[in-house]
This record gives C-alpha cells, structure tokens and sequence, in this order.
C-alpha cells in the first residue's frame, strides 16, 4: 500500500486472491500466479509465513522459478532458516535471476507505517535497485553480505525479542500472584534501564487479556524454533530460549497459536 502511495507501479499475488482486494482498489494490478507475477516485473518482492510457504510458492507449479528469466530480481522478505534461502537463492540465480533475501523486524503496525527494519543480504546490486521500495517500507535497510546472514539475523532478533516477553509475561505473572499492581510494574519498568517500546505497547494487552494479533504467537514460536536449529548448528548453548520456546509451545497447544505473541502470558499465568 505504501509502494502505490508513492507512485511505484505494483503487480500483486496471494495464495489467497481475496487478500488482494484492498491492493487493486488502491491501484494495483492483480497477476494470477507468482509465475505472471515475475514475469510482469523487474522485481518481485515476496513475504511468506514460514520455510514451507518460502519454498512452496519459488518450486511449486505456476511459481516463482516458472516465471524467473535473466537479470530479474526476486527479493524474499519471509523469515525462514539460512538452509531453505540458500535452497531459493541457488535455483533463482541458476535460472539466470539474481537474488537478495531481505527478512524484516517489525510487525503489523510498522509495516503500515513504513518502519520496517529490512536485513538484507545477497545480491549487492538487486540491494541497490531495491533501496527505494525499501525507503518506501521501512526506516532502516541493512545490507549484511552473502546469502544467509539475513536469515541470521532475523532468527537472533527474534529470539531474543521472544525470550524478553517470556520474561516479561512471566514478571507480570509473578507481580499479580505477588499482591503487586501490574501497571506499577510497568511504570517502574519504564523508569529503568530495562525501558523498551515492547513493554510499553504489550503491557495493557497482558493486564487486560486481549491480545489482538500484530505478530502471531505460532510465527513467534516458529522463528524461536528456527533459532534454537541454528544454535545446534554452530554449537551454540541457547537455554535461555530454549526455555522460552517450551512457553510458546505450551500457549499455541492451547489454542493461542493466531493470537498475538504476547499471549505467551496464557501460558504462564493460566485463568
């Protein structure tokens, strides 16, 4: 939406047409495939929810590789593992494309507002064509070097951001069962070197129990779980996630799962 406000001329996709809707009425064209789609532009940008989706839509019939040609830029915003974008990138570029992955911190609202952080890496000159669509997406665009550290990178952001509110959820827990006033805490919290925006926006959703969805608790835990994997990987001890990840899991088997990640305090403090 922000693209077309701006003057870009945008092609758009979804695996489910209806989400479209909003897109063309505000001057997008809509394609029929990922395959039109890439076919139709210069650069394809793509954000999916997980590996499977990533993978699913690049290799899938009618995808992204039917419709990839010579000099074509294909830019996948998703957050998946280092594994599958190096997977994308070796079969978009040995279709002659060029490729960047460009994994994103930030959720809904950001991304209405075009405060994106953008972690890109890849295909230094696809970086370069891409920085005005990126000007347009977000406040801040990184270029980290070869395909992968994007991933990286998003995966560490977003276990550390994961592992904050399970403490987080958990001191709010801990401050009711104790007699405390949970906006005292918030205010003592904001006072001191532990002050962070997500507290402060998260905190009246946990005291009030509603937990409209900016970032889906199942995507949260997905990218806990992808870390953890990379932790594995490089032999790195991750205990305080890995604790973290078992909350997460405990919330979506009761259901939070499309609920927002702060409602990882279901878990912790059940009704």
């Amino acid at each position: 939406g922000n693209l077309l406000k701006q003057g870009f001329e945008v092609m758009v996709w979804n695996r489910d047409s209806s989400k479209c809707a909003e897109l063309v009425s505000a001057g997008a064209k809509q394609a029929s495939s990922a395959e039109e789609c890439v076919k139709s532009c210069d650069i394809t940008f793509a954000m999916l929810a997980d590996p499977a989706a990533a993978s699913a839509v690049v290799f899938g019939p009618g995808g992204v590789l039917a419709g990839m040609g010579t000099g074509k830029g294909y830019v996948d915003m998703s957050t998946v593992d280092p594994t599958t974008s190096a997977k994308i990138c070796e079969a978009v570029t040995g279709a002659g494309g060029r490729f960047l992955e460009a994994p994103v911190s930030g959720s809904k609202k950001p991304a209405i507002d075009g405060q994106l952080v953008i972690l890109a890496a890849g295909d230094e000159s696809l970086y370069k064509e891409s920085l005005p669509a990126f000007e347009v997406m977000g406040k801040k665009s990184f270029y980290l070097g070869a395909t992968g550290a994007g991933a990286n990178m998003k995966l560490v952001v977003n276990m550390v951001m994961g592992s904050m509110m399970g403490a987080f959820c958990e001191g709010m827990a801990l401050a009711e069962k104790a007699g405390l006033e949970q906006s005292a805490l918030l205010e003592v919290l904001s006072l001191g070197a532990i002050t962070n925006p997500m507290f402060t926006l998260k905190g009246p959703s946990v005291m009030a129990r509603t937990f409209p969805p900016a970032f889906p608790l199942k995507h949260q835990q997905k990218d806990m779980r992808l870390a953890l994997a990379l932790g594995d990987d490089l032999n790195q001890p991750l205990p305080v996630a890995a604790a973290a990840n078992e909350t997460y899991k405990q919330a979506k088997a009761l259901g939070f799962g499309d609920n927002d990640f702060a409602s990882v305090y279901n878990a912790t403090n059940p009704k």
